[in-house]
């Protein structure tokens, strides 16, 4: 099959032929129609996530963990999908029977498998998904391939983080610090639950993306006081805040513009700069009563809910892709990452 392949941590990827992955009995294979470029596969690229505990990658390797496409084949112990079916596959997967399964969070299994991590992605044009029957979601036929690889990470993320933990509210004020992919996605699915949202970064054109995507205010947090604009704009504070990005500046930052009784809500990983380890302003935490929350992924059972609001385009995934690419120039966008250089998403659509 013909894949963008990772050689060794920062080397470009290479173009090139590569054997299938076999089929699980209990797994599927799906024939890749989409795949977004993530930061987090810029963060595998380089060789972060080590302190998590992160994957030692064996190269060659494929990346690829936003991707949706057709079932090719499925194996002898699948029971729920067959060759034809339109899939979404998550990168937040489950093996099905442990503790967090069985209570329905998938997402943070025990032993969970990973696309683009712990088995080839979805830079390949065929992908082999273990235990296909837990982790594959039907994509709806009215949901195109491009916008379905835009929910496989940072929209589903997103969605899970202020839905099903922040719990946001209408009417409440959400602060969004970092408007990189997730970011974005966070203000469009604020503001479709009614809330008022402020978006944070330094990029004068991912702030203006921000505004399309419908928040009320922005700050421009390279020539202001970030925690001091999101107060005054929301006298006093905001409800919640999100660190979208995983810097000290932003969880800082996101933490300071609460008002009392706020919640913190953390989904950007660090990189090597921080190493897992952000000082937070404890004091802080402690007089004004504020609740931190972590949130990875989103557990497949929980799509269909959002997929209905797509469906109805209450949430419209497809307006935060920037543009598509071959699979040819997967490796120059990843790389362009560095610098931060993406605005929105970006999906791989021609194979």
């Amino acid at each position: 099959m013909k894949a963008a392949v990772m050689e060794g941590y920062r080397q470009p990827l290479v173009v090139r032929d590569l054997p299938e992955p076999p089929l699980p009995a209990h797994g599927a294979r799906v024939r890749v129609k989409a795949n977004g470029i993530c930061r987090s596969d810029w963060h595998t690229w380089v060789g972060d996530w080590g302190w998590l505990g992160g994957p030692e990658l064996q190269f060659p390797f494929v990346l690829g963990h936003e991707f949706c496409g057709i079932v090719e084949e499925a194996g002898g112990a699948c029971a729920r999908f067959k060759s034809g079916d339109r899939v979404i596959v998550p990168f937040s997967q489950g093996e099905g029977s442990c503790e967090q399964c069985l209570s329905g969070n998938h997402h943070v299994c025990d032993a969970g498998p990973s696309p683009g991590w712990s088995y080839w992605g979805g830079y390949g044009e065929r992908v082999a998904v273990p235990y296909a029957d837990v982790n594959l979601v039907r994509l709806p036929d009215g949901v195109g391939f491009v916008d379905g690889a835009s929910l496989g990470c940072r929209f589903m993320t997103s969605f899970h983080g202020l839905v099903d933990r922040a719990r946001v509210r209408p009417g409440e004020w959400v602060a969004i610090h970092g408007c990189g992919g997730i970011g974005l996605a966070a203000v469009q699915i604020a503001t479709a639950a009614g809330a008022n949202v402020i978006a944070v970064d330094i990029d004068p054109g991912k702030l203006e993306a921000a505004r399309k995507q419908g928040a009320v205010a922005t700050v421009n947090a390279a020539t202001e006081d970030a925690p001091a604009a999101v107060r005054e704009l929301t006298r006093g504070g905001a409800e919640v805040a999100v660190d979208a990005l995983g810097v000290t500046a932003t969880c800082r930052n996101a933490i300071l513009s609460l008002r009392k009784r706020g919640r913190h809500l953390q989904i950007g990983l660090t990189g090597a700069a921080e190493r897992g380890d952000i000082p937070v302003p404890i004091d802080l935490i402690v007089t004004k009563e504020l609740t931190l929350l972590g949130s990875l992924g989103m557990a497949p059972p929980r799509y269909g809910a959002m997929l209905k609001l797509v469906e109805r385009g209450v949430l419209r995934p497809g307006t935060l892709i920037s543009r598509t690419v071959p699979l040819e120039e997967a490796g120059a966008v990843l790389a362009s990452m560095d610098s931060f250089a993406t605005v929105g998403v970006v999906v791989i659509d021609r194979y």
